[in-house]
């Protein structure tokens, strides 16, 4: 291996990160690590459709019928169940239209990338996910804000400043675009956007506006989203969802009005130079999304799962932060305290990882859970004895 490359590795490589455990069967209420059965709180797979009779019948009927290859979708990958899924979606969503793509992190790269250049101008929550910093950064725009998180004065405090600045908001011929762009709901805190005072102060400054609703779509609103579930559905310019979490397979979408997303089909690199999801997959989408329309049981219980679970942690004296959503943290503080209870929760047979820099700022580190409509009321009591038990002896 070249010596240059031997030593950016060495220089950078930090054993003290945890390896991810090896799971060893499917993603359900239950699952198997190191060959121990243990309680799954750490994935998001919200509505348990990961193990859905429905979604496998689907695929593997799929696979028989179309098999497995796919391609472009520019080219030999477009296929009817392509366009049938960003119908349905479009339609479960309330939306003119939506567009797919193999990941939701592929989606928001698109969202920003095809839209935004060097000249304009981004102004983005500082607890945003991962895949948004890195679309702005993929983007070029050179005029970055972050405004403290969920912080309205601050937004426009920030928008005021880009009003008074000729200089960077150009000539009047060529006025830069302006993007405020949120999660929906924050993974690691499970709170939620204000997004009607986002949207009133987008309107009062000419500012475009993109969600990324990773954890709010078949989450919040009845399922159909954190818009929904804050009465401003079909007032966000750009909302970005992702398919392997409530959902419980793989990809993201955009939705929006037609002509932003025949844009998009037109001009997005992650859709015209990446292969389009299979065909079993695409099948089991279709299949969740019949699921959502047709009945909230699934979306219900969750929400029935939560409240027992947030209660019951509130009761004993944890601080759970002020989730709105699923998203269940036990704020430490401590990072080696958040490694010492995620390891005695294993050894008690319940799976729920440490969050620590740099998914967390240094001194907030948390145990993060995510119930689930697959879990039982059983299930979620013998979590929170062992949490409980665990806490005391910590």
């Amino acid at each position: 291996m070249n010596k240059q490359l031997i030593d950016f590795i060495t220089q950078n490589y930090n054993n003290s990160l945890l390896t991810p455990r090896i799971i060893q069967s499917s993603q359900s209420a239950w699952f198997k690590i190191d060959n121990k059965k243990v309680l799954n709180l750490c994935s998001s797979h919200y509505l348990g459709l990961a193990v859905n009779d429905q979604l496998k019948k689907a695929a593997i009927s799929t696979i028989k019928t179309w098999g497995l290859g796919t391609g472009y979708r520019t080219l030999a990958g477009t296929n009817s169940l392509n366009i049938e899924l960003e119908e349905k979606i479009a339609k479960f969503k309330k939306a003119e239209k939506a567009v797919v793509f193999p990941s939701g992190y592929l989606a928001n790269m698109a969202a920003i990338q095809t839209i935004f250049g060097k000249d304009d101008i981004v102004i983005s929550d500082e607890l945003n996910h991962a895949s948004i910093i890195d679309a702005v950064r993929l983007s070029g725009i050179k005029n970055k804000y972050i405004y403290r998180h969920r912080d309205m004065k601050h937004l426009e405090d920030i928008l005021t400043i880009i009003a008074r600045n000729p200089a960077e908001r150009g000539t009047k011929q060529s006025l830069p675009k302006i993007l405020i762009v949120t999660d929906g709901v924050f993974s690691m805190d499970g709170d939620l956007a204000p997004l009607p005072e986002i949207i009133k102060l987008a309107k009062k400054y000419g500012a475009i506006t993109m969600v990324d609703d990773a954890h709010g779509e078949g989450v919040m609103g009845e399922g159909q989203g954190t818009a929904a579930h804050l009465g401003v559905r079909g007032k966000i310019d750009i909302e970005v969802g992702t398919l392997s979490k409530a959902f419980s397979v793989i990809g993201g979408f955009i939705t929006g009005k037609k002509e932003l997303i025949d844009f998009y089909k037109q001009k997005a690199r992650q859709f015209m130079f990446t292969s389009a999801m299979t065909a079993p997959d695409t099948a089991a989408l279709l299949e969740a999304v019949k699921i959502l329309q047709k009945s909230d049981n699934l979306v219900n219980k969750l929400w029935q799962n939560t409240r027992l679970l947030k209660s019951s942690l509130k009761a004993a004296g944890f601080d759970i932060g002020e989730s709105e959503s699923p998203i269940t943290p036990i704020m430490l503080g401590d990072e080696d305290l958040a490694v010492r209870f995620a390891a005695e929760l294993f050894k008690q047979g319940v799976f729920a990882t440490s969050i620590r820099f740099p998914m967390v700022p240094r001194g907030k580190a948390r145990i993060r859970m995510i119930p689930s409509a697959s879990h039982s009321k059983a299930d979620l009591e013998f979590a929170i004895r062992k949490i409980i038990k665990i806490g005391k002896k910590l």
